[in-house]
């Protein structure tokens, strides 16, 4: 292999690629980036047998061949170049040579033989989900991914797809969050196909943190398709492929209250400020906050107290139509949920002290307080 590559394409192909490299000392070869010429192009390639990753980028290619690298090494070097320079690489048996203005670094590789073949997807990306969506909303979805490890399949995201939009959501049995987003349906009839297959998947954690690293623009768009326990993605130069989380995703959607007695308007980053403060009054180790909301006094008290540290009691103006609560939460958990929303002001739903509290984007129009369900974010409060 000998060719010539611009120092921009080579880096962002390493970076993009060596992620997902796998620490298996019984495997070393997945420690590996695999770089192999192909149709004129400089295509890399890795995988750590749950998710791989490959993408191709323009190169001068004057001889074809293929090498494994390790994926640390050639990270380090590119990394520490000086800008502005291209990149010559050229192999010699398993060693790769490589030079870029007064650099040149001889590393030793493997067999390209003996690296995993990583599936390839050749039909037809089925839809897409927008680039901008998935970089807004995916960091709080996670957030929520359970990592415990004790049920497989609160490990990921459960997407449900219809006709116009998916659900993504995520829980670790403490809160839950689901957001809708809007779909670009790119082959009506194998979509209907899909649907009537299954509409309900579990992609890994691990996955979706790669799909939301490979979004370089936020008018990007990220296709999609699923054949038998695999899913797909693919950006503009990126591919990402991943196995499926077997099992079922609990029925959430039966936990989420479709009606709620006491409905409070609060500005967002008082909520937030209220919370933070209570949570330096709280222990270590998971403390407490409660929420005391008064309809006639149109205020909400934030109290945190612990032997520790002392106490804590900040009030906050809000408008609150139904019957007072007193609620106490896990602050982390009420605090994740304050972030995922991204309106100035949450919609604060209860029903009881003991029944989930939901979360929601609220909207001024018209002087008129509007309610968005597009965001669900779902807090379990502590039973006292």
């Amino acid at each position: 292999m000998k060719l010539t590559c611009t120092q921009e394409n080579f880096k962002k192909a390493i970076y993009n690629t060596e992620r997902v490299i796998g620490k298996q000392a019984t495997l070393p070869i997945l420690e590996n980036i695999l770089i192999e010429t192909e149709k004129g192009m400089l295509r890399f390639s890795a995988t750590n047998l749950e998710i791989g990753v490959f993408l191709k980028v323009g190169a001068k290619i004057e001889k074809e061949g293929k090498i494994t690298i390790p994926a640390k090494i050639i990270s380090n070097f590119v990394n520490n170049l000086p800008p502005g320079e291209n990149i010559s690489v050229e192999t010699d048996d398993q060693v790769l040579r490589i030079k870029s203005g007064n650099s040149r670094a001889s590393i030793k590789g493997l067999s390209a033989q003996d690296f995993p073949i990583i599936p390839e997807f050749k039909g037809s990306f089925l839809f897409s989900f927008s680039g901008n969506d998935l970089r807004e909303n995916l960091p709080k979805i996670l957030t929520c991914v359970s990592l415990d490890g004790t049920r497989p399949e609160l490990g990921g995201v459960n997407i449900i797809l219809n006709n116009k939009e998916a659900s993504l959501a995520a829980t670790d049995s403490f809160r839950l969050f689901e957001v809708k987003c809007g779909i670009k349906v790119k082959k009506e009839d194998e979509y209907a196909a899909l649907l009537s297959k299954t509409n309900s998947i579990i992609v890994p954690n691990g996955t979706l943190l790669e799909v939301l690293r490979v979004i370089s623009q936020e008018d990007q768009e990220v296709e999609v398709a699923v054949e038998e326990n695999q899913i797909f993605f693919q950006t503009d130069s990126v591919r990402i492929v991943s196995r499926l989380i077997n099992g079922k995703y609990p029925e959430y959607k039966q936990i989420i209250p479709k009606e709620f007695s006491t409905k409070t308007i609060i500005n967002k980053e008082e909520m937030l400020r209220a919370v933070k403060i209570g949570s330096l009054f709280t222990n270590s180790q998971g403390g407490e906050v409660i929420f005391k909301l008064s309809q006639k006094e149109g205020k909400i008290d934030v109290l945190a107290q612990s032997e520790e540290r002392g106490e804590n009691n900040t009030q906050i103006k809000a408008e609150i139509n139904g019957p007072d609560q007193e609620i106490v939460f896990n602050p982390r958990y009420i605090l994740d949920g304050i972030n995922a929303i991204s309106t100035p002001q949450v919609a604060f739903l209860a029903n009881s002290s003991s029944s989930p509290v939901v979360l929601r984007m609220a909207n001024e129009k018209e002087n008129k307080i509007e309610i968005d369900e597009k965001a669900t974010y779902v807090v379990m409060p502590i039973k006292n």
